[in-house]
C-alpha cells in the first residue's frame, strides 16, 4: 500500500471516529434534555368572553376593545374581538349566534334596534349566557346590563353647545351615522329637543353617512351645494365630523361654517386644533370596554350589577385642550 493510500485511510478512520463521538454526545443530550411542560407554559384563563363591535376597524370601537383587553389582562379573561368588518346587522347577529354556540362565558355587544336583535339576545340569555350591551343599549331585550353613553343626553349637550357658540342663530344640517341605529336616533332627538325653542336656529337637512367618513364628506358637499344658507353642521358619529371638516377645509369655509362632532379621534383633535371643528362630544370608550368586562365577571359570580351605567359625557373645545396638544405640529391635509 502506498504512503498516500495509508494517509487517506488514516484520515478517513479518524474522521469516522470523531463523527461517531459527536453523534453519541449530542444524541445523549437530546434524549436526556428536559422538554418544556406544555401545560406549564400555556396561559390559564378564568373566563372566555366575546366583544362584538359595530364594525371591527372602526377607530372608536378599537378604543372600546383596548379598554376590554386591558381588563381581560387584569382579570385573567380570554377576550375575543370579533364582528363585521363594516356595519352589517346580518354579520353582527351571526357573530353573536356563533359565540353562543361556542358556549362562551359572556357576550358583550353593541345593542341594535332591529327587530331581529331582541329575540336573539333573549334566546342567548335564556340559554345561560349573560349579555351586556356596550355603547348602545337594547333596553327592550333581556340583556343583563348596559354600559355606555346616555345618547339622548349627549345629543342634548351638543345642541346646547351649538346654541352657546352660535349665540342662538344658525342654519343647521345634521349628518348622522345611521337613520336606524338607536344610539344615532337618540343623538339626533336630543339635539333637536335642545334647539327646538330657539327661534334663530333652523334645522335645514338631515342626511345619513352609513358610518363612513367618505359618505359624510359627500353628504356635506351636497348639502352646501343645495343649501348655501347652511352655516353649521352637527355630526352624530365619530367619522361624521371628520368627513364634514374635510369638505369645509377644501372649500376654505372654516370661518363661515361651524362644526360640532362626536368623539376625540386623533383627526378630530387635529381639526379642533386648527379651528375647523369648533366642538366635539367626548365619550369614554376605553372605560366602557374596561367596565363591561368587570361587570360581566360580577354577573357570573352572582353579584349585583346596575341595569344601566352611563359613562361620562362632556363637550370639548379648543380651550379645553392641554398645552401639549396645542403645541403639536398639525399635519396638513
Amino acid at each position: 500500500m502506498s504512503r498516500l493510500s495509508i494517509m487517506a485511510y488514516t484520515f478517513g478512520t479518524l474522521f469516522f471516529l470523531v463523527s461517531c463521538s459527536f453523534s453519541i454526545v449530542y444524541g445523549y443530550k437530546v434524549v436526556t434534555h428536559d422538554l418544556p411542560d406544555k401545560q406549564a407554559t400555556a396561559e390559564k384563563y378564568n373566563y372566555h368572553f366575546v366583544l362584538v363591535p359595530e364594525e371591527l376597524d372602526n377607530e372608536y370601537w378599537r378604543l372600546v376593545e383596548k379598554g376590554a383587553q386591558t381588563a381581560a389582562k387584569d382579570y385573567g379573561v380570554m377576550l375575543e374581538y370579533v364582528g363585521p368588518k363594516q356595519a352589517n346587522i346580518d354579520d353582527h347577529l351571526k357573530t353573536i349566534e356563533m359565540s353562543a354556540a361556542s358556549k362562551v362565558d359572556g357576550i358583550m355587544t353593541q345593542g341594535l334596534s332591529d327587530e331581529q336583535f331582541t329575540p336573539l339576545i333573549n334566546r342567548v340569555v335564556a340559554g345561560g349566557i349573560p349579555v351586556i350591551t356596550v355603547d348602545t343599549d337594547a333596553a327592550n331585550s333581556n340583556r343583563m346590563a348596559y354600559i355606555g353613553t346616555d345618547n339622548y343626553y349627549s345629543g342634548f349637550l351638543a345642541g346646547k353647545a351649538l346654541i352657546a357658540d352660535k349665540l342662538g342663530k344658525a342654519n343647521v344640517a345634521i349628518i348622522t351615522g345611521s337613520f336606524y341605529a338607536n344610539h344615532q336616533q337618540q343623538r339626533v332627538k336630543g339635539f333637536k329637543d335642545a334647539v327646538k325653542k330657539e327661534k334663530g336656529i333652523h334645522i335645514i337637512d338631515v342626511e345619513e353617512s352609513e358610518i363612513s367618513r367618505v359618505k359624510a364628506a359627500e353628504k356635506a358637499y351636497q348639502i352646501l351645494k343645495d343649501h348655501p344658507e347652511v352655516n353649521a353642521f352637527y355630526g352624530t358619529s365619530a367619522l361624521d365630523g371628520i368627513g364634514i371638516a374635510q369638505v369645509v377645509e377644501k372649500y376654505k369655509k372654516q370661518d363661515q361654517v361651524y362644526i360640532i362632532g362626536f368623539d376625540t379621534l386623533p383627526e378630530t383633535i387635529d381639526y379642533i386644533r386648527r379651528g375647523t371643528i369648533k366642538a366635539t362630544v367626548v365619550q369614554e370608550p376605553f372605560e366602557m370596554g374596561y367596565s363591561a368586562v368587570k361587570m360581566m365577571i360580577d354577573l357570573i359570580k352572582g353579584e349585583s350589577v346596575p341595569s344601566v351605567v352611563h359613562t361620562d359625557t362632556r363637550i370639548l373645545r379648543i380651550v379645553d385642550l392641554p398645552v401639549s396638544q396645542l403645541d403639536r405640529k398639525v399635519e396638513n391635509r
